[in-house]
């Protein structure tokens, strides 16, 4: 198995990469959004990879960090999704909020991925809700200001808030992210954490 490739980005297209190592140009087929992230031309890359062997070709497909590739690998576990499958989902929604849309059940969120859809996205919900590590992404979430007391937020005021913010048409993954992200004490209500919730919410 190739597990990464490092080497000069050589062209960027749609949706494939040619990296040279050594000569040798590999196609990497990658998510729009990871590209976004490339180095500029002739500049050395590494690009974490994974291999698909299938009768009549070998495709590798690739993302800048072990983090995404991970959760691309847990999603193409998922009967009925293959890499494109893998690949589309990653396009529209990062490893964070292919996390959070999980956790929430949001699989609105998920079938917005072109080529997914809505029953597509519930099974994955439903395969991978024990799967993945869903305290990544809060961990990712935190600030480096932000302390223990952030992580007391009760449920059941969690859940209250979350349902308060769908009322107002914000989706339930936007809405739990914004959550999580408050800083709670023992006494804080559900009214304190929709103000302070409010302020993470993008119009």
């Amino acid at each position: 198995m190739i597990s990464y490739i490092r080497g000069t980005l050589a062209s960027v297209d749609e949706s494939r990469v040619i990296v040279d190592v050594g000569g040798v140009g590999y196609g990497i087929f990658m998510p729009g959004r990871v590209m976004a992230g490339l180095p500029q031309m002739g500049a050395e890359v590494t690009i974490h990879t994974y291999l698909n062997v299938k009768e009549d070709a070998m495709q590798l497909f690739g993302f800048l960090s072990r983090d995404d590739l991970a959760v691309f690998k847990q999603v193409i576990t998922v009967s009925g999704i293959g890499p494109k499958g893998g690949l589309s989902i990653l396009s529209q929604l990062s490893a964070d909020d292919l996390r959070f849309a999980v956790l929430s059940g949001d699989a609105k969120a998920i079938s917005a991925s072109q080529g997914i859809g809505k029953k597509t996205a519930e099974k994955l919900i439903l395969e991978l809700k024990d799967k993945l590590h869903l305290e990544d992404a809060l961990n990712h979430e935190q600030t480096e200001t932000a302390d223990a007391a952030s992580a007391v937020l009760a449920g059941d005021i969690q859940q209250d808030a979350v349902a308060a913010l769908t009322a107002l048409g914000y989706g339930r993954t936007e809405a739990l992210k914004a959550v999580r992200k408050v800083k709670a004490s023992p006494d804080t209500t559900v009214e304190d954490v929709l103000k302070q919730a409010l302020k993470y919410m993008t119009v």
